[in-house]
Parts: structure tokens; sequence; C-alpha cells
């Protein structure tokens, strides 16, 4: 049995190809791998990939036992931080099952140089998504991710092109882009920097009435961009947002989308991990595996 972790923004998601369950952040903390009894034996586990926050300390899919630092440069930085992460993170590396770590998309990554105007592209749970998608929608594809933050990336012939990061173009729920106003209460101290990219979403900056509507909005114009590259690419959505905006993302690009759901992430990780330890591959999504 293989199984991949999904490190969310609200809950770390477990997934084989037979089961699945979730567990918040914040009670992740006390995770132990005995939780994974609910997919199946521990000792019937041939292999995990995980997600680990932003990945950005990591090129390749790399054996856990070669990791430092969990693969990220620090855990300063854009984002929520609960512990629960960590935990699931440090009990996986510690139980001896065979385990990858998913890295994320950044500039060290094989991606078109010129995404690389930004530090980051995309966290390493999207790959999950994207290696899911390509099941479905072939070689190229766009998968806008739409929840509490809005991530799109672009795979063009098999390997990742590039990615619009959660704090660089679209808002999602919670988190966006740092506006004007958003630097103006920096410099006057009343924000850090991750404060005000936790409140730059749109249940933050929109009237009710038109969150679901701004959100497809701007989803739509990721999506768009990316299709600059790739103009026939066809489009996925997903997160917790997806369904509620499909139809006018759909409208707005004029291209039918897909709707992915809450298990696409960890079914895609567990989809790598199974093609790694049993099929040996060597790439996977233009990223090389080090094993």
């Amino acid at each position: 049995m293989y199984i991949g972790i999904d490190h969310g923004t609200t809950a770390l998601r477990f997934a084989s190809d037979t089961a699945e369950f979730r567990i918040p952040r914040e009670k992740a903390t006390e995770f132990t791998t005995a939780a994974l009894e609910r997919i199946c034996p521990v000792e019937e586990i041939e292999g995990i990939a995980v997600c680990y926050s932003m990945g950005d300390a990591l090129t390749a899919i790399t054996d856990i036992r070669k990791v430092k630092n969990r693969g990220i440069i620090t855990r300063e930085g854009a984002g929520k931080h609960t512990g629960g992460g960590t935990r699931v993170y440090d009990e996986i590396a510690a139980s001896g099952i065979p385990t990858v770590v998913i890295p994320g998309i950044h500039r060290g990554s094989p991606t078109d140089p010129r995404f690389k105007a930004y530090s980051h592209q995309t966290s390493p749970e999207k790959l999950g998504i994207a290696y899911e998608v390509r099941q479905t929608l072939g070689e190229t594809f766009i998968v806008a991710d739409v929840s509490s933050n809005t991530v799109s990336l672009l795979v063009k012939d098999g390997a990742v092109t590039g990615a619009f990061d959660a704090c660089v173009f679209a808002p999602g729920t919670t988190h966006g882009a740092l506006d004007v106003d958003a630097i103006r209460r920096i410099d006057r101290g009343e924000e850090t920097a991750n404060e005000a990219f936790l409140h730059a979403g749109v249940r933050h900056t929109t009237p009710d009435d038109l969150q679901a509507a701004t959100l497809a909005l701007w989803a739509a114009m990721e999506i768009a961009s990316l299709r600059l590259l790739a103009p026939e690419a066809p489009v996925a959505l997903a997160g917790s947002q997806a369904p509620g905006i499909a139809a006018e993302v759909s409208r707005l690009i004029t291209t039918p989308v897909i709707v992915c759901d809450d298990w696409v992430a960890a079914r895609g990780c567990a989809r790598i991990a199974r093609d790694v330890f049993v099929g040996g591959v060597t790439s996977v999504l233009g990223l090389g595996v080090d094993r």
C-alpha cells in the first residue's frame, strides 16, 4: 500500500488509492503513525510521499533520509504555523517506512526561468494535484487550486513550466498579495508582512455577495495568463472553492473545466510514491528523483 500526505492550509490529508482521512492541523500535533491504521495496517505500507510547508530547500523528489531541515530553508515567512505538519513529518521520518519528500517549485527548480522573477512558485502539494490531474487531462494542462489561497500551475509536455504562488497574484479566501494599503500598514508597524498576507483574501477585502465572483475572476485571470504559454491547455480546478466558482471560471475563459475533490493532492502524492518505489521512475513532472 502506498500513501500520500497533503500538508494543506487547514488540514493534513492522508490517502491511498482505496481510502483516505484528514486531521485538522491543530489536532495533528498529536499524530502518531498508528493513525495510518485508518487506511491499512502499518506493516502493509510499502511507501509514503509527504509534503511539508514550502519545500523550498529541495529541487527533486528526495528520500526522507537525505533531507535536512524537513526540506525547507526556514519556517519563518508566509503562512500559518501550528506545529501539526512538523509532528506528522517527524513521526513519518522516524517510522522507518520508505518515504520520499515532495519539493516545492522555486528559483532552484527546473522551470521556465522567466517565472523566477519571484522566489517561490508553489508549495509541494500542488505537484500531487498535478500528478493526479495528469491522469485525466494528459501531458499539457493548467490546474488552479482555489481555497484559503489561490495557486495556479502549468504543466506542458509532461513537465512543470511554472506557477503563480499564493502571495503573487490571485487572492484566496484568506491569503493574497500585499497591496498598497497592506504595505502602508506594515510600514506603520500595525501588522507584520505575514499578518498582512493572512488578511489579504477576499473575506477580508470584499463584500460577502462579491466574494465568489471575485475569486472566479482572479482565478480565471491566472489561468488565462498561463494559457499564453499553452493556448489549448485544458483546465482543472481544485480546492474548497472550486465547486462554487467552476461555472463562472469556465464562462470567463470560454473553456470547460473539470473539478477535483478534496483528496486529489493526497492521492496524487500516493501515486508518486507508488511510481517511485515500484515503477522506479527517475522524473516526475520534469523533476528529478533522488533516492
